[in-house]
């Protein structure tokens, strides 16, 4: 079974990419972010023309995440338990459709959009903090229950857990700017800590191997990316994994998402 996961930056803008890339790929799940849609406004028929159960989560024009299956869907649940919610300067706090999860195949599917600290005192980066040690906490508790379940949180994490993750790291930390600093790196080790493994990095290894380059500044002819998408997969799912790739070439040409495909392949 193949499953991969691909921060779209919006599903609508980018559906005959994604279907294209779908039957040249031959993915069996899709784990999506960023698709910037409501329920209503999401292209379906991209997916169920192709043979694939979709379900996706979205509330408004930001965030907002789908998985795309043609190997069975069951027990869709959107946001995890006790998921934080956020509200900027005071306002109402709200629930952001940033998780859902479905079983495919026997198989535990987490497409996941980690919050974006935007800056290191902002009140955001306390809500991606909150965010992440409540999914660690339930994530540690599955594999509890069952050491042997198959579990893959997949996403746009947000954080660059290693230095040569980012072209240029000094650069990062003298302008002291987030994804590298140590609170969301000791988040994103807590996940590795409580048994997941990240599978992609092993058959991709760094440095000057990403997944992002920002649309600003040429960053992606100059190389300078980051290393923000992944897959940690489980004990039993991670035995499971044969090989794995991030399809760069997909964030080449007119109309690219910034956000290149992860692809892990199971045996």
């Amino acid at each position: 079974m193949r499953i991969a996961t691909w921060n779209v930056n919006s599903m609508r803008a980018r559906a005959d990419r994604v279907e294209s890339w779908l039957e040249r790929t031959d993915a069996d799940v899709l784990a999506i972010q960023e698709t910037k849609c409501k329920d209503e406004n999401f292209p379906w028929e991209v997916f169920e023309h192709n043979g694939y159960d979709v379900a996706h989560f979205g509330l408004n024009q930001w965030n907002g995440v789908a998985i795309a299956s043609r190997v069975g869907m069951a027990d869709v649940e959107r946001t995890f338990p006790d998921q934080p919610v956020f509200g900027k300067g005071g306002k109402d706090p709200i629930q952001e459709a940033r998780a859902i999860a479905a079983t495919c195949d026997g198989v535990r599917i987490w497409s996941l959009y980690v919050p974006n600290g935007r800056a290191l005192e902002d009140e955001h980066m306390a809500y991606k903090l909150a965010w992440l040690k409540q999914l660690r906490e339930h994530a540690s508790a599955w594999l509890t229950d069952d050491p042997q379940a198959q579990v893959a949180l997949m996403g746009d994490w947000n954080i660059a857990p290693q230095d040569d993750d980012v072209w240029d790291i000094d650069y990062f930390r003298n302008e002291g700017l987030t994804h590298v600093s140590e609170p969301e790196r000791e988040a994103f080790r807590g996940f590795l800590e409580a048994g997941y493994a990240d599978v992609v990095r092993p058959h991709t290894p760094g440095p000057g191997v990403y997944t992002y380059w920002d649309y600003t500044k040429l960053r992606f002819p100059k190389k300078e990316g980051m290393r923000i998408d992944f897959v940690l997969a489980s004990p039993a799912l991670a035995e499971r994994v044969g090989h794995a790739f991030i399809d760069r070439e997909e964030r080449k040409g007119k109309g690219a998402s910034d956000h290149a495909p992860v692809v892990v392949d199971l045996a």
